[in-house]
């Protein structure tokens, strides 16, 4: 474990403290975030394009056309 999240978590700050908890909580997953080259971006994007169509139609269209909306673009 690096030494400043050691540092973070010993100063007893809230936010630091809190912060540096949830590192050490996921500590693999922010390291693989942080070296490797690849990015789920793409994805993210995807998925928030879908709920901002979503969000548009709610309410005024069933699930076919929100389906077909998402597929068109």
């Amino acid at each position: 474990m690096p030494n400043w999240i050691n540092t973070a978590r010993a100063a007893q700050r809230p936010g630091n403290a809190d912060f540096a908890c949830g590192l050490t909580s996921d500590l693999e997953a922010v390291i693989a975030e942080l070296t490797l080259q690849w990015s789920s971006g793409g994805a993210e994007d995807a998925v928030t394009r879908g709920k901002k169509i979503r969000r548009r139609l709610y309410g005024r269209a069933g699930f076919e056309r929100v389906r077909k909306m998402i597929l068109l673009q």
